[in-house]
């Protein structure tokens, strides 16, 4: 749980300051810094969905 929490504080982090340096704002950096991650959460889930429906085909040729 600690290497999810500081991972996810290091990703915040990255996420502001990227933000913050190309656009000069601490709003758009705060923003930009909570939605992106929530916004990759949402796009993992479908990842993994993908992987599995993938899986699932592969297994069904193979046996």
């Amino acid at each position: 749980m600690k290497k999810t929490a500081t991972f996810a504080l290091v990703h915040f982090c990255v996420a502001f300051s990227v933000t913050y340096l190309l656009t000069g704002s601490w709003v758009l950096g705060g923003m930009v810094a909570l939605i992106e991650p929530a916004a990759n959460t949402v796009a993992y889930f479908f990842h993994e969905k993908a992987w599995e429906r993938i899986g699932r085909r592969r297994a069904l040729q193979t046996g």
